[in-house]
């Protein structure tokens, strides 16, 4: 029983982040290529926010919210629960400090040589806009649903703080270096579903406050980057090629000059 539970466990987990991780495709879909001069030139549509995008986060916060009274899901919170922590023994306490790896790496790949999509100074408000709507977000709802921890009578358990920072700063990771290669994105998922796999482990959080948390650091950033461009409209986002048309008259006859900026 108790094997299976874990695996039940994991296998709802696994779900939720190769579908959100899969998002690293997206690239494929949000960047406008073309070449000239054979030199391949690809615009930035990190910004771009898809309401199909918000969807399949939005169910499982509220599953995940349901899971704190309805009875059925409660149980099965609870078995999970049973299954993956320690019941407090022996906690690994890395997690307080490997939430904010992800997003740290941001920074750290650029200096090692790897160019991000977006300068430092758009990168740094980029990050602090996502940490405000991620915190403000998480806190509202600690306050307002009120669901006991584990561990302990504080009543702060939902949505887990630590797994949506994690989640936010991999998302950030995917849109800056995705196009790089996925696997930076990738990693820092992986990275991110550690972080909440050892809140549940060290009986921090339940599965439930776990994917609500998950869910909100990436709808997070992805706020942020949508909402990025309109209050700054004077940055280096959402380039795009200019062209001018204008006539011309010579000695040599009359026509029409083109420019094209890229």
């Amino acid at each position: 029983m108790k094997c299976f539970v874990i695996q039940r466990a994991f296998a709802l987990m696994s779900l939720c982040v190769v579908i959100l991780s899969a998002q690293a495709q997206e690239k494929l879909q949000d960047s406008l290529a073309y070449y000239a001069h054979d030199r391949p030139i690809v615009y930035d549509r990190t910004h771009r926010f898809k309401p199909m995008e918000v969807a399949l986060p939005v169910v499982l916060v509220s599953v995940s919210a349901m899971s704190i009274d309805n009875g059925f899901l409660k149980q099965h919170r609870l078995d999970v629960q049973d299954a993956l922590s320690n019941k407090g023994r022996d906690k690994i306490g890395v997690d307080d400090y490997v939430q904010y790896s992800p997003m740290v790496a941001s920074y750290v790949i650029d200096l090692c040589g790897v160019k991000a999509k977006h300068k430092f100074k758009d990168r740094l408000l980029l990050n602090g806009m996502s940490y405000i709507a991620m915190g403000v977000t998480v806190n509202v709802m600690k306050l307002l649903i009120d669901e006991k921890r584990p561990d302990t009578e504080a009543k702060n358990s939902f949505p887990s703080g630590h797994t949506a920072t994690a989640f936010m700063g991999a998302e950030i990771l995917r849109k800056e270096y995705g196009e790089v290669s996925p696997w930076i994105g990738y990693s820092g998922y992986a990275v991110a579903v550690a972080t909440g796999y050892l809140r549940i482990y060290n009986d921090r959080h339940y599965i439930n406050d776990v994917i609500a948390g998950a869910c909100i650091g990436i709808l997070s950033t992805k706020f942020a980057y949508w909402l990025y461009p309109k209050i700054f409209p004077r940055n280096s986002c959402e380039e795009s090629p200019s062209a001018s048309i204008l006539p011309y008259c010579s000695s040599e006859g009359v026509g029409l000059a083109m420019s094209i900026n890229l």
